[in-house]
C-alpha cells in the first residue's frame, strides 16, 4: 500500500541516519551540552542570520508548544489563536494543562489577521473588568497553517507590528516550517521569518529528522530557566546529542530546504493529478498538505490501496481527505496513486 498519510511516517533521512550510527560509539556529556549540538546551534545562527539567537533542542511538537508557552507566559496570562490552531485542535488541552487559557479568533483562510487581533485587544482594553479577566499574553500561528497556507510577508510584518503595539509576544509553530518556506506562495526566507517574531521553532519530526525540534528565540531573550522548564515539560532528552546530531545534518548542505522542497514538489504533482481527474480540491494549499473532496464511495475504494486520512466529513456526500508528501515521497508512489485513481474513476 502506498502512503500519503502524514510526514512522519517514515523513520528518518539516510542522512541522518549514518550520521547517527557513525557516531554511535561516541562519549559525550548528555542533555545537549556535546560538541555535536554546539555545531548544530552555529548553523541554526547563521540560517536565521542571528548570532546571538537562543536555541534550544526539545524532543517533539507539543513538548515544545506547551513549554515555550508556559516560559513565556505569566500564570494570569493565556495565548491567542485562530480556532483552527493546533494548540487548540490537537494538543489534548496541553497548554490548559500547565494554567494558560487558549483565546480562539476567528481565521482568515486558517490565518490569523492583523484586523481581527486588533479588533480583540480592543474591545478587551475598553472593557473596564479587564483586570478581572485572563491577560492576553502571546499570539500563537503556525507556519504554515494546519490548511497548509502560508502567512506572506506582508501579512507577517503586518502581525508582528500589531503584536508589538499591544506588547504580546509571537511564537510561530514550524512543525512543518521547511515546507512553507519552499512553496512558491512564500515571499520571504528564515532570516525575515526569525526577525518577526519573538519566538519560533524549527521542527525536524516533520522534515526529516527521527524526532526533534529547534526552539529560537530571535526577537526576545530566552525566559529565566528555560531550560529546567524544558526538563520539567518532559521535553528534555537525556543523550541530547541525538538531537543536535540530527540538525546539524540537517543544516548541513542546504540538506533541510532541498527536502522540503522534493515534497512540495511532489504535492503539486498529486494536486494536478487530482484536478486532472476532476476531483475537486478542498482548500487551495500550496505546501505539502493536499486536501481534496471526495464522495464516500471514492473514498472506500481508494482507501483499500492508499493510505491517506479524513478531515472532515462535511456531509453525507462529502469526505474531505488529506494527503501529505514528505521527503521520502517517491516519483514511483505519485504514478501509483495515478493509476488507481484512473482505474476506479473508469470503472
Amino acid at each position: 500500500m502506498i502512503s500519503f498519510q502524514s510526514d512522519y511516517n517514515n523513520g528518518m533521512l539516510p542522512e541522518i541516519l549514518e550520521a547517527l550510527a557513525k557516531t554511535n560509539n561516541d562519549k559525550t556529556p548528555g542533555y545537549g551540552f556535546d560538541s555535536y549540538t554546539e555545531t548544530a546551534k552555529e548553523k541554526i545562527h547563521k540560517a536565521v542570520d542571528n548570532e546571538k539567537a537562543d536555541v534550544y533542542f526539545l524532543v517533539g511538537g507539543t513538548q515544545t508548544n506547551t513549554t515555550v508557552i508556559d516560559s513565556v507566559l505569566l500564570g494570569c496570562e493565556g495565548v491567542i489563536c485562530v480556532e483552527t490552531g493546533h494548540i487548540e485542535v490537537h494538543e489534548s488541552g496541553a497548554v490548559e494543562a500547565f494554567g494558560h487559557k487558549v483565546i480562539m479568533l476567528p481565521s482568515n483562510d486558517s490565518k490569523l489577521s492583523p484586523e481581527a487581533l486588533s479588533a480583540y485587544m480592543d474591545t478587551f482594553l475598553a472593557d473596564e473588568t479587564h483586570p478581572h479577566m485572563v491577560q492576553p499574553g502571546m499570539v500563537y500561528i503556525s507556519m504554515p497553517t494546519e490548511f497548509g497556507m502560508v502567512y506572506t510577508k506582508a501579512e507577517l510584518e503586518q502581525l508582528y507590528a500589531t503584536c508589538q503595539k499591544y506588547q504580546l509576544k509571537l511564537f510561530i509553530d514550524g512543525a512543518r516550517l521547511g515546507y512553507g518556506l519552499m512553496s512558491e506562495a512564500c515571499d520571504y526566507d528564515l532570516p525575515f521569518l526569525a526577525k518577526h517574531c519573538d519566538v519560533f521553532y524549527i521542527g525536524g519530526t516533520k522534515v526529516g529528522a527521527m524526532m526533534g525540534e529547534a526552539v529560537v528565540f530571535s526577537g526576545m531573550k530566552a525566559p529565566k530557566y528555560f531550560f529546567t522548564n524544558v526538563k520539567r515539560h518532559g521535553a528534555l532528552l537525556a543523550k541530547g546529542r541525538m538531537l543536535g546530531i540530527q540538525f546539524d545534518t540537517l543544516f548541513t548542505n542546504n540538506l533541510y530546504f532541498k527536502i522540503s522542497k522534493h515534497a512540495i514538489d511532489m504535492a503539486i504533482r498529486i494536486r494536478s493529478i487530482f484536478t486532472k481527474h476532476g476531483i475537486k480540491i478542498a482548500y487551495n494549499s500550496p505546501t505539502n498538505q493536499q486536501f481534496v473532496s471526495l464522495s464516500p464511495t471514492l473514498y472506500d475504494a481508494l482507501s483499500k490501496n492508499v493510505a491517506f486520512e479524513i478531515w472532515e466529513r462535511k456531509s453525507d456526500d462529502e469526505i474531505i481527505c488529506r494527503f501529505v508528501t514528505s521527503w521520502a515521497t517517491k516519483e514511483t508512489e505519485i504514478e501509483e496513486l495515478d493509476k488507481e485513481l484512473s482505474k476506479l474513476l473508469k470503472a
